[in-house]
């Protein structure tokens, strides 16, 4: 499927662009040491469908979430980078979400650089059983056996990005991210026999970058 997603970022004047995954939520650094820095995070999960897909037939919608934590992130030197998002979710899940990535970061020119490197993510029960569960109802309605998704590791993968700066405001970038699932999401009915355990997101994106004064 095809889903738009915002870039927003705000640095002070004269400090460093800092590097940005695709992974990245939406966070501000209240805590800023240059190469150590970590604030409240954000996530938008946008609803889910039955009718939207086959595989879903019988097993009803679930809402829209929102994700509140922070995040960490430190660079040990400057072309690698470590970085920690933890999340709450309210609405369409109540559990907890926590992502782990690392990115080295290599500068082919002064306009092009290339990043790469590994991502995992746990999650708890309560994050998982909205959308791999299968209660008794939605068994009876689908056909798949009944199946209580429960917590723990959810998914190992890798991601690589190339960036292209334009000028000083406009760059551009595109993006690859792959997420092999794993514990009871892997597990669910729902992947096993309807779906995969393999999951593969591209992109392509823009920024402008401007200036602007507070008083």
């Amino acid at each position: 499927m095809f889903s738009p997603v915002p870039i927003f970022s705000i640095r002070r004047a004269g400090s460093v662009d800092q590097f940005r995954s695709p992974r990245d939520n939406a966070s501000i650094a209240l805590i800023d040491f240059g190469d150590l820095r970590a604030g409240p995070a954000g996530k938008f999960v946008s609803s889910r469908k039955a009718s939207s897909h086959s595989e879903l037939y019988g097993l009803g919608d679930v809402k829209s979430a929102f994700e509140l934590g922070g995040f960490i992130e430190y660079f040990p030197v400057d072309w690698f980078r470590v970085r920690n998002e933890t999340r709450q979710g309210f609405r369409g899940h109540q559990g907890v979400v926590s992502d782990f990535s690392a990115d080295f970061i290599v500068p082919v020119t002064r306009a092009i650089t290339v990043s790469a490197g590994p991502r995992f993510t746990w999650e708890s029960a309560k994050a998982v059983s909205p959308y791999f569960s299968v209660d008794a109802v939605q068994a009876m309605a689908t056909g798949l056996p009944v199946f209580d998704a429960k917590g723990g590791a959810h998914s190992v993968g890798v991601g690589a990005q190339v960036k292209y700066r334009i000028n000083p405001q406009w760059e551009v970038h595109s993006y690859v991210e792959y997420d092999r699932l794993l514990g009871d999401a892997a597990k669910s009915p729902l992947v096993t026999a309807r779906g995969s355990v393999n999951q593969t997101t591209v992109g392509i994106g823009a920024s402008y970058s401007f200036d602007f004064k507070i008083r």
